[in-house]
């Protein structure tokens, strides 16, 4: 791997556990929630995410990570100084602040050109210890590539199955039928974590009975708060004020309308 400059962490230190999420400029309400699913959990789980900082699913993978308060590493096509797409200027200092990293073989000037998206694929391949998982990819996609490149390299491929109508899960789809790549529905596709590791993982000491009850609901999967309220046969208004309270702590985090588990990194 050639030499790189980075902004934050340096990524060696935070690509041990670390997966590379690819996919389709294009995104769709689908793709969005494939991501949010799989983001979850690998915070969940301590594991890094890579992704190539453009608009799309790389965009949704950075974000959904810093909202999970995981680490996610970016990998520009262009220099550091340079911040394409230029919409992403907050997810580019949100990634720092996180301790994230955003990454690139190109002096700090560099401009963005179509071939150097490529050789940042390259990058993103050689970064992750765990494999490239593939979430919607149109026929011919730069994503395509990117698996190609990751096969080429001995890593391992995953990819989520779409609608057979859509154009974006055309790649995905082929990926997956012709052996390409291994189909992912979830994160245990990928990393094996049984659902006990992630029920049992410790209930801070300091929480009062109200967020003990809370903590172990969402321990079991991400909810919106009315339904915490049902399944605990409170008020609504009760159960915000104690989220309220452990997001300031640092227990929880809210995305989507759904409140989750604070990974502790």
């Amino acid at each position: 791997m050639k030499t790189l400059h980075f902004r934050g962490v340096d990524p060696i230190t935070i690509n041990k556990n670390s997966i590379a999420i690819v996919g389709s400029r294009r995104m769709t309400r689908y793709g969005r929630e494939v991501v949010d699913k799989f983001v979850s959990d690998f915070v969940l789980n301590g594991t890094t995410t890579i992704s190539g900082f453009m608009y799309g699913v790389d965009t949704e993978v950075h974000q959904k990570t810093v909202d999970y308060r995981g680490h996610t590493i970016a990998v520009f096509g262009c220099g550091l100084d340079v911040i394409y797409p230029p919409e992403n200027e907050k997810l580019y200092k949100q990634i720092i602040e996180s301790g994230g990293s955003v990454v690139s073989e190109y002096e700090d000037n560099a401009k963005p050109h179509l071939w150097k998206f490529p050789q940042r694929n390259k990058i993103v391949v050689n970064l992750a210890s765990i494999g490239v998982l593939v979430i919607e990819a149109g026929e011919n996609s730069g994503s395509l590539v990117t698996a190609k490149l990751a096969k080429k390299a001995g890593k391992k491929v995953w990819a989520v199955p779409g609608p057979i109508n859509s154009s974006v899960s055309v790649g995905c789809n082929e990926l997956i039928k012709s052996g390409d790549a291994q189909m992912a529905t979830c994160v245990r596709d990928i990393i094996k974590i049984k659902t006990t590791e992630i029920q049992n993982s410790k209930i801070p000491d300091n929480l009062n009975t109200e967020e003990q009850k809370i903590f172990k609901l969402l321990q079991l999967e991400p909810l919106e708060i009315d339904e915490i309220a049902q399944k605990l046969g409170e008020s609504v208004v009760e159960i915000g004020s104690t989220l309220s309270i452990m997001g300031i702590k640092g227990l929880v985090t809210e995305s989507g309308g759904k409140f989750f588990i604070c990974h502790k990194n």
